[in-house]
C-alpha cells in the first residue's frame, strides 16, 4: 500500500524504500485533500477525540497558544463557506474546525495577576501560535485520517479575517489561521493522491544545495502533476508557472496582502517590526 502510494506522489521519481509495514505510516502516505463530504453527522465525540490529538502535538515551552473553533452549525459554516471563496464543501460537511494563534488566554492570566507579559507583543509570539496551531491540526488530521474521515485545510480564513472573526466572535489578540474541513468522504467523487516535488527538492543533508537550474530541481514535476490535473477533469498548467502566478500581485493574494493590517486589527501589535519602521 505505501509503495504504491509512493508512487502516486512521486511517480517516476518515487524513492526505492524498504518501508516498514506501519498503518500510521500508510495513512500519512495515503493522505489526499478531500473537497466533497456527505452531509452524513459525525461519529459521537468526533471533535473531542480530535482536538485530544491535536493537544498530543508538541507545544513551544508548553505556552500552549492556540485554541480551535468548532463550527457545526449549518448557517455558520456557510457563512464561512461565503467568506473563504466561496468554498461550498464547508457548508456540506459537518464539521469546520477554525484553528487560532491564540495569545489572549496567557494575556488574562497577566491581568489576573496584575502582570503584563510584554513578550506578546513580539512577533515571535505569534509565530510559536501560528506553528502550535499548525502541529495541532496535523495531529488532528492524521486522527481523523485514521478514523475514516476525510480533510482538506482552508487557507481563505485569511482572505477576511476580521469577517470570519465576527462570525466566529473571537476577542482581541486571537487570530484565524486556517481551517480544517471534516467529513465522510463521498465515495461518488473520491480524491487522488496529489503528485509532490521529488525529494531532491526539497531534502538537503547538512547544509542547503542550490540546483543547477530550475529544471534539474523539480525533476519531471511539471508533466507528472499536469497528468495528474488532466485525469481530474482540471485545468492544465505547470506548477512552475502556477505558483510563480500565485504569488506575482498583491493582488494574488487574494485579500492575505493586507495580514499586517488585519493583525493590528485583531489587536496585536509588534515592537519588533514598529522599532524598525
Amino acid at each position: 500500500m505505501s509503495h504504491t502510494a509512493l508512487q502516486a506522489r512521486y511517480g517516476d521519481e518515487a524513492p526505492a524504500l524498504n518501508l516498514p509495514d506501519l498503518a500510521v505510516l500508510d495513512a500519512m502516505l495515503n493522505h489526499r485533500s478531500v473537497r466533497h463530504f456527505l452531509r452524513d453527522p459525525l461519529p459521537a465525540n468526533t471533535v473531542e477525540t480530535l482536538v485530544a490529538a491535536a493537544q498530543s502535538a508538541p507545544t513551544s515551552s508548553n505556552l500552549q497558544t492556540w485554541s480551535v473553533i468548532a463550527v457545526e452549525s449549518q448557517g455558520r459554516r456557510e457563512a464561512l463557506a461565503n467568506l473563504v471563496g466561496p468554498q461550498r464543501h464547508l457548508a456540506v460537511a459537518p464539521l469546520v474546525l477554525v484553528w487560532l494563534a491564540d495569545l489572549s488566554r496567557i494575556e488574562r492570566l497577566g491581568k489576573a495577576q496584575g502582570r503584563h507579559p510584554v513578550g506578546l507583543n513580539y512577533l515571535d509570539t505569534f509565530l510559536m501560535g501560528v506553528i502550535d496551531a499548525a502541529l495541532a491540526a496535523q495531529n488532528a488530521v492524521v486522527a481523523a485520517e485514521a478514523m475514516g474521515l476525510g480533510t482538506v485545510y482552508v487557507g481563505g480564513m485569511r482572505n477576511q479575517p476580521e469577517e470570519v472573526a465576527k462570525v466566529l466572535g473571537t476577542p482581541s489578540n486571537v487570530f484565524p489561521v486556517f481551517g480544517l474541513v471534516v467529513g465522510q468522504p463521498d465515495p461518488a467523487r473520491p480524491a487522488q493522491i496529489k503528485p509532490r516535488l521529488p525529494q531532491s527538492a526539497v531534502l538537503h543533508r547538512e547544509q542547503y544545495q542550490l540546483p543547477v537550474d530550475t529544471q534539474a530541481e523539480i525533476g519531471n514535476y511539471n508533466s507528472h502533476l499536469r497528468a495528474f490535473m488532466r485525469a481530474q477533469g482540471m485545468k492544465e498548467m505547470d506548477w512552475s508557472t502556477q505558483v510563480v502566478e500565485r504569488l506575482l500581485t498583491p493582488e494574488a493574494l487574494t485579500g492575505r496582502h493586507r495580514l499586517y493590517e488585519a493583525l493590528r486589527n485583531a489587536g496585536f501589535s509588534y515592537r519588533d517590526i514598529e522599532a524598525q519602521s
